[in-house]
């Protein structure tokens, strides 16, 4: 009976009411919703448009219609007529784009203190609609998430779950024949792809192959440890779909060389180790546009290959005051993920045993080159989109997302091609192109709205917003994601973001805890 009242009052919450708040997080879907007057920025590059009305039926896309033109009174005859027990959302010269998409998005952890209503919020307050989750707690907890997702029984984004490659097994898996069982068992649990991070080349073909035939797609994390006998050049010919971070590109475009140029005293335990060679990685690579480079990276668009950069979670590696100090901390930081951020010999990611100013020159040369290489495969027509890996490295879970996007257009992205890596490209990535992505008629209710045109600065789209100098010389902040809506689903940003202030208030009030520099 407890569990039919339950039942029963998440419904009425995503029917549009609630009898239990009068100011929802939530509402929806509805019979039908219409966008009014929005300007509409898509997702397939086309500049934007406006004033548009977009009607949805439940969770589907089926009218967009241009009413009018800027600056002159809108036809009123050209509108959608809304319907008994529909909703209309006035967004009269406001701004519309189709759901973000994270490739790389880990639902919390364990070591993070982070849980998943924590994380969702802050990822659905800043646009994300869908998560592609690379391994995490397990395909069990990853998949119930993702079902409860889509009935609507908890705030989340769409999830797809890709499990770490041999997670749940009983053994290690040392042959062929073992990958191929393990990844047949993976489709039987529900999972929609693969996260490696490396193997004996044996495996890695064997798993690849198995996984390709039963049509799921893949993602590596091109491990150090593996990556001199297979990096990503054996992984895109093998048939991986997507390769995350640079991990094994610097190392298929080596002309020179097999292996990194390590020192002799190098230990990959040792974190400031790890993260301070690898920032002198892409320099001992291929020199840009040099014969050996142009024949990798056309080889890889030739593979329909995508690649996931990451640019934000290394950031702290090239600025690490700057990523320490991001403002978003103090209001939105859990004190165990703050804890976890902080130096430590023993915790992945924490490699600030004694950072300074060579480590960061040399990272950021590394990013330049990066750069380069990433902006060149958009250019030539190669498949890059956004993924943040948020929970490491001083970067937040929907912050970072956003972050991303300024990093790709630091790369050399105009923003409608970051739009594009942020939404339709994703899509294209996940094979869910059919349903999200852009706005299309027939496609998911997927959008973004905001207040602010966020081409002209992508920092609009923080949760924290943008500071702005009025013509009364008065600074305010503008800016915020207004409404993210999921599958037909309207959630209101801000209040998804005051709920998670709240959560992170009663955590600091709980231990006694306040935010303090490492060392003081």
């Amino acid at each position: 009976m407890q569990k039919l009242l339950h039942l029963l009052i998440i419904g009425c919450f995503f029917i549009g009411y609630s009898q239990e708040t009068e100011d929802p997080s939530a509402e929806g879907p509805f019979s039908q919703l219409i966008i009014r007057g929005a300007i509409l920025i898509n997702g397939n590059g086309a500049p934007p448009i406006g004033p548009v009305d977009i009607t949805v039926e439940h969770d589907k896309i089926v009218g967009i219609d241009v009413v009018g033109y800027p600056g002159v009174k809108i036809n009123e005859a050209k509108r959608p007529k809304l319907k008994t027990g529909g909703k209309e959302i006035d967004a009269q010269g406001q701004y519309v784009l189709p759901g973000f998409i994270d490739m790389h998005g880990h639902i919390g952890g364990v070591s993070q203190g982070a849980e998943w209503e924590y994380v969702f919020k802050l990822w659905l307050a800043h646009g994300v609609t869908t998560v592609r989750e690379p391994s995490g707690r397990g395909v069990e907890y990853t998949t119930d998430l993702k079902h409860k997702s889509k009935k609507n029984e908890i705030i989340a984004p769409r999830i797809l779950a890709y499990t770490g490659f041999g997670q749940g097994s009983k053994k290690p898996i040392s042959t062929a024949e073992e990958a191929r069982e393990w990844v047949r068992q993976n489709a039987k649990n529900g999972a929609d792809g693969i996260k490696f991070f490396g193997a004996e080349p044996e495996i890695m073909k064997a798993a690849l192959d198995e996984n390709k035939k039963l049509g799921l797609r893949s993602a590596c994390h091109h491990a150090q440890l593996s990556v001199a006998r297979w990096n990503v050049l054996h992984s895109a010919r093998a048939g991986l779909t997507t390769m995350e971070h640079w991990y094994g590109l610097p190392e298929a475009l080596f002309n020179d060389r097999t292996v990194q140029n390590y020192p002799l005293d190098y230990n990959y335990q040792n974190e400031q180790h790890r993260f301070g060679e690898a920032g002198k990685l892409w320099k001992q690579a291929a020199a840009p546009y040099t014969d050996h480079w142009n024949a990798v990276l056309n080889e890889l668009i030739d593979l329909d290959f995508t690649l996931v950069p990451t640019f934000n979670i290394y950031e702290a590696s090239r600025d690490l005051h700057r990523a320490r100090r991001a403002e978003w901390h103090e209001d939105y930081t859990l004190p165990s993920l703050w804890r976890f951020y902080q130096p430590s010999k023993i915790s992945h990611g924490s490699y600030w045993h004694f950072w300074g100013t060579e480590e960061e020159v040399q990272w950021k040369e590394n990013y330049s080159l990066w750069m380069t290489f990433i902006n060149e495969y958009k250019n030539r027509g190669g498949r890059v989109t956004t993924g943040s890996d948020s929970g490491f490295i001083f970067q937040l879970y929907g912050f970072a997302y956003i972050r991303e996007l300024e990093l790709l257009r630091e790369a050399g992205f105009h923003p409608l091609e970051v739009i594009r890596a942020a939404t339709l490209n994703g899509a294209e990535a996940l094979g869910i192109e059919n349903q999200t992505g852009s706005v299309e008629i027939g496609k998911d209710a997927d959008f973004v709205i905001i207040a602010e045109n966020p081409l002209e600065n992508l920092k609009v789209l923080y949760g924290t917003g943008a500071i702005k100098l009025t013509e009364d010389n008065e600074v305010v902040r503008v800016g915020g994601v207004k409404y993210t809506i999921r599958q037909g689903v309207v959630y209101h940003a801000k209040k998804l973001l005051s709920e998670v202030k709240q959560l992170v208030d009663a955590a600091k009030e709980k231990e006694n805890f306040k935010l303090t520099q490492p060392g003081k």
